[in-house]
């Protein structure tokens, strides 16, 4: 039996396979790879010490514990906390638990609390009974009703308002909910699921800053499962760009230069980077082989061997370059930056940098930075809110020495913390004497 029947056979057999995985492993453990004239071909094939079980592919040791860890608490219903940057797979290691669990063939429902605007987000998860709210033409369960006797995943849970985060609290000790529009005195409604939060946020410190229940942070980390980023777990590289390949472009060949910059870029976009360059390159190079002037994220990918200071200098091209276009009317903020950031091909870094560029150049004022991002003046909240987000806001204090000039606020409207830019700074004059 040939190494390609065995994955067809893996594939037709893959859950009645996982009794006996380690002797499937152990047939399927040699990495099938050839190299011709500096190409490397690579086949389908799985290499020696890479678990691939429940549609999970790993090979450091870290994830190995973390996917151990998931398989212990697959067999209770406690509640499970995974936090890790965009990417690195949290609903992947969230699946994996329902899959391994004994409610397996219970629904799973997914919510990203970020996705859904603050008014609706209490109707998609409690549901709503008809004429609740403008719009309500019918009875909605909402996902809790939905995941009954399953697993409800609530991604991006720390983007909840404290009002919903204290009506998750509630639904957490009880079980009961209530939904939008319904007579509290009968909503007798009891819901019974393995919940499961996710986050890229660090929930101990906005608990500390009043913006997390911690109350709710204790309810829902009884199990803690901290994803990490792809660089630091950088042996998974390979068999996951041998899976993407296999499924994605069978055909793609890679030089070794290329294979050198993949395995030695730092991935700030994690899996779901790796994955969107591979459905690039099948598109760009799906006749020739690969090399690192194909795309240009290739060519700096090799960034290791560079010092900190050139990297920085192409961090405040992209800031320069990015503001420079909204300066000549190619779209605004929203358009340029936004739209980018929430597609990953911006990085936090990114973003910070360009804020700390528009600062410098407005004299260090948020409110007279927003002709520069062409924004009317309604759009402060707006902007403010979307930076302290995600952690994007820079201390404006630094730049208020700056040459640019400044404007008179329009309204003597204020904020604290970092974005509080309507203080005055402190001159100290020297003494006459």
């Amino acid at each position: 039996m040939s190494l390609r029947d065995h994955l067809r056979w893996w594939k037709r057999n893959r859950k009645a396979a996982t009794t006996f995985l380690p002797s499937a492993l152990s047939v399927l453990g040699v990495s099938s790879m050839g190299f011709s004239g500096g190409v490397e071909t690579v086949h389908a094939g799985l290499t020696g010490q890479t678990v691939t079980t429940a549609g999970v592919i790993c090979r450091s040791a870290a994830m190995r514990d973390i996917f151990e860890m998931a398989r212990r608490a697959s067999a209770s219903r406690s509640k499970v906390l995974i936090t890790g940057e965009t990417g690195v797979g949290k609903e992947v290691v969230a699946r994996y638990i329902h899959d391994s669990s004994p409610d397996a063939k219970r629904p799973f429902v997914a919510l990203n609390c970020a996705g859904v605007p603050d008014t609706l987000l209490e109707s998609e998860l409690f549901g709503h009974v008809k004429g609740s709210f403008t719009g309500a033409y019918r009875d909605k369960p909402g996902k809790l009703r939905q995941a009954h006797g399953g697993t409800i995943f609530l991604d991006e849970v720390g983007e909840m308002t404290p009002r919903m985060q204290g009506l998750l609290l509630r639904f957490l000790d009880t079980g009961e909910m209530q939904r939008v529009g319904e007579d509290e005195y009968h909503a007798g409604i009891t819901v019974s699921a393995r919940v499961i939060a996710a986050t890229n946020r660090d929930l101990p410190r906005l608990a500390l800053q009043g913006l997390f229940r911690e109350d709710l942070l204790f309810r829902i980390r009884v199990v803690h499962l901290h994803v990490p980023p792809l660089r630091e777990r950088r042996e998974d590289i390979r068999p996951l760009l041998h899976h993407f390949i296999e499924h994605l472009a069978p055909a793609l060949r890679l030089t070794k230069a290329a294979w050198e910059a993949i395995e030695s870029y730092r991935w700030p976009g994690n899996v779901r980077e790796l994955q969107n360059v591979i459905e690039q390159l099948a598109l760009v190079a799906s006749d020739r082989a690969v090399d690192v002037d194909v795309l240009p994220w290739m060519k700096t990918a090799l960034a290791g061997g560079r010092t900190g200071r050139e990297r920085r200098r192409d961090r405040d091209g992209v800031a320069s370059e990015l503001l420079a276009q909204i300066a000549a009317g190619h779209g605004t903020f929203w358009d340029q930056v936004y739209d980018a950031f929430v597609t990953h091909d911006l990085t936090r870094h990114n973003l910070r940098d360009f804020i700390a560029l528009a600062l410098e150049r407005s004299g260090g004022s948020y409110r007279d930075m927003l002709p520069l991002l062409q924004l009317p003046d309604s759009d402060y909240k707006r902007l403010l809110k979307f930076l302290s987000r995600h952690d994007c806001a820079v201390d404006f204090r630094r730049f208020r020495f700056s040459t640019a000039p400044r404007r008179r606020p329009a309204s003597s409207q204020s904020l604290t913390g970092p974005l509080n830019d309507t203080a005055k700074p402190r001159l100290i004059r020297p003494s006459s004497r």
